[in-house]
């Protein structure tokens, strides 16, 4: 099976990671996919505010993971490029972990492994979480850039007409899932018929 390992760092957004971690265990790559998940310290205090349940919520998560790792556990087996892998995801990725990847601060095993990906020229996907943007969000932006990450801030995308966070997250999950090479459920795209009527207007 094709492993990804999807990472949740300290920024709103948890949401986004659910869906995403729905679809990785859906009918579409069941058998397929294998979701590693790391759950950084701060992702835990966030979820505390955005689930009801709290840090319960967690748990979840892991039960749609093929394995959840400490995040703090630097011996792990995807701290190595020996470890194959088909790809990372941060989602959500707060600033100070674009920072530290941007910058190639190691500090803990979600660092560490993006800085694998990108040393191994693996897919490392940041879903970037802030706005407004300073001119130091947007260096380190196009620093990981420049080092091989896809940088993918979760716009929402208004033509699907989604009538929940739920519905426009999960949209954007198979997004996510395009970009890893991964068949993805039926969504919404952007419709060939408004694209050809659109084709002859000048702007």
């Amino acid at each position: 099976m094709k492993r990804i390992i999807v990472a949740i760092s300290g920024a709103s957004g948890l949401l986004l990671s659910r869906e995403l971690l729905r679809l990785l265990a859906g009918p579409e790559v069941r058998g397929k996919v294998a979701a590693h998940l790391l759950i950084s310290p701060a992702a835990a205090r966030v979820a505390e505010h955005e689930d009801p349940r709290g840090t319960a919520c967690l748990e979840d998560l892991a039960r749609l993971s093929h394995q959840v790792h400490d995040p703090l556990d630097l011996a792990a087996p995807m701290a190595s490029g020996s470890w194959p892998h088909a790809g990372m995801v941060v989602c959500p990725c707060s600033m100070s972990t674009l920072a530290a990847i941007a910058n190639g601060c190691g500090r803990n095993l979600l660092h560490r492994a993006a800085d694998v990906c990108l040393k191994e020229r693996r897919p490392l996907i940041l879903v970037t979480r802030e706005t407004p943007l300073s001119r130091i969000h947007l260096r380190n932006m196009l620093a990981a850039s420049e080092a091989g990450a896809v940088i993918m801030p979760p716009c929402p995308a208004y033509y699907t007409g989604a009538s929940s966070l739920e519905e426009a997250s999960r949209h954007f999950a198979a997004r996510i899932l395009d970009l890893l090479g991964l068949p993805a459920p039926p969504v919404a795209r952007w419709p060939e018929r408004i694209s050809r009527e659109n084709a002859e207007v000048s702007f």
